[in-house]
């Protein structure tokens, strides 16, 4: 019989990690809320524009931005007074609250139509008046419509930036910052080409507040790829990478953020895991939970951890790996990425698959449970990026039934004999299907692509691998790399 503790902290996996996953069904929690060493970079004011792929916690720090409790916990975590005397404004995205500043997804693909007719209204406008609206300024508030606000904002260039100076003088006047928030840009429109030269427009109206004020910033949360491909044809553009910021996650962030989630489940198996750890728990008011540094940032510590409930290897010894390194290793993609969405539901799935099949395992997650929890994390981040980058899905779609390593040349005769040209432009004619390769003709060009993506690896003599995230969906083999699961995810 399976021992009660081991089955309640299995429990605590599931439960714990249950709306950790996906902030744009759930919103950020004072208990739960995790604040990486990462983080703190893109959460200072000055940062215009936090880069970061799907699932890494853009809507999530806006949605935490937005909430003026939730702000003071990262400004005290991150030692950051002045985030602590900063108001944020949400300009776009899921936190807009009752009466939104900005138009909604319907309404922009309506404006977009008016776009470059005789009035030469363009996406700068339409920021510039989402702008006027935050500055709660009364002739646009007062205005019924969408398209007469950015008609005003556009022949009124000295209104715009007068309003814009003065806003600036009270809010600095007062001590504080103002950030217009914007967030879920891959939203902006049904078409990426519009979204592309809608981003481009925010980024320009963004980089002029930067510029011209010292009270009043925005702050940008979007996917690296919309950043790269938005045009940027206007005049000091290159500022932006200086003040750009990426969400990235170390493998101590990412085990810290799982222990936290167990730690501050509303249970008492989260006391009881909390006493199972090395070093003491710091209570903070309102029923909030810090985990020791040993558990935030020491790898052997953490490693000792996740021990208790996985075991130490991923088989009956080390020759399958050790559980703390395979998991990361294994989720990675060919840059070393990993979002914090993926490992955590990765971790809820194996805790449900050993309860259903191995349910009288004697530690909480049974390795060969994790272990099949990997295809179905592939598939989900597979479905991610036929969404956001559908030719690179292609690409690596048409190598289905091979095995890798591979010689580029083989990469490139099964482009060929399986017609990816052809494919390919179906592919692009889809408005939907996010940005095209640079250099759709050149295969060489191509994989460099990919690379860049993190898509592929490239081994030392040349050859061509997949990390296992994209290559289980696509039943890409490995000789003696992971298999396929074959049983329902």
């Amino acid at each position: 019989m399976t021992d009660p503790m081991t089955l309640a902290t299995r429990n605590l996996i599931i439960e714990a990690l249950q709306a950790a996953p996906d902030a744009d069904t759930s919103d950020p929690d004072f208990h739960t809320m995790f604040t990486p060493s990462s983080h703190r970079e893109a959460l200072a004011p000055d940062a215009t524009v936090v880069k970061g792929a799907r699932g890494t916690g853009k809507t999530y720090w806006a949605k935490a931005l937005a909430d003026p409790a939730l702000r003071e916990v990262a400004a005290r975590s991150y030692l950051m007074p002045r985030l602590s005397r900063t108001e944020v404004v949400t300009a776009f995205g899921s936190a807009g609250g009752d009466e939104p500043v900005f138009p909604g997804k319907r309404a922009i693909e309506g404006l977009v139509q008016e776009f470059g007719k005789e009035d030469k209204l363009g996406a700068r406008d339409l920021w510039s008046a989402v702008v006027l609206m935050a500055l709660k300024v009364p002739q646009v508030i007062a205005l019924d419509s969408w398209i007469e606000r950015i008609r005003w904002t556009a022949r009124n260039g000295e209104a715009y930036e007068s309003a814009v100076r003065r806003a600036d003088r009270e809010t600095r006047e007062q001590g504080k910052t103002l950030i217009l928030l914007f967030d879920q840009l891959d939203r902006l429109h049904s078409k990426r080409a519009q979204i592309d030269l809608l981003l481009s427009g925010l980024l320009e109206v963004a980089l002029e507040l930067r510029l011209t004020t010292t009270a009043l910033r925005a702050k940008i949360f979007v996917r690296p790829d919309l950043y790269e491909s938005a045009p940027r044809n206007f005049a000091d553009a290159s500022k932006l990478d200086a003040n750009a910021a990426d969400l990235s996650w170390s493998r101590e962030n990412l085990y810290g953020l799982f222990f936290h989630q167990l730690g501050n489940h509303a249970s008492e198996a989260a006391r009881a895991f909390r006493d199972s750890t090395e070093g003491d728990w710091r209570a903070e008011e309102g029923g909030r939970y810090i985990a020791p540094v040993e558990v935030l940032a020491d790898q052997k510590a953490q490693e000792r951890l996740f021990v208790t409930l996985a075991g130490p290897f991923m088989g009956t010894d080390r020759r399958k790996g050790h559980t703390y390194t395979w998991l990361p290793n294994h989720l990675q993609d060919g840059l070393g990425r990993i979002s914090p969405r993926t490992l955590l539901s990765t971790l809820r799935k194996a805790a449900e698959r050993t309860d259903s099949a191995d349910a009288t395992h004697p530690l909480p997650l049974y390795y060969e449970a994790i272990r099949e929890s990997l295809s179905h994390a592939a598939s989900v981040r597979v479905q991610e990026l036929k969404d956001d980058l559908a030719w690179a899905a292609l690409a690596v779609e048409l190598l289905a039934g091979s095995q890798v390593p591979m010689e580029p040349s083989a990469v490139q005769y099964a482009w060929n004999t399986r017609g990816f040209s052809a494919r390919l432009r179906e592919v692009l004619e889809r408005e939907t299907a996010g940005g095209g390769p640079r250099d759709a003709g050149d295969p060489v060009a191509l994989l460099g692509e990919l690379e860049k993506l993190g898509v592929i690896t490239y081994r030392t003599n040349g050859a061509v691998d997949l990390p296992d995230i994209y290559r289980l969906a696509f039943d890409i083999g490995r000789k003696g790399g992971v298999k396929r699961s074959t049983s329902p995810s």
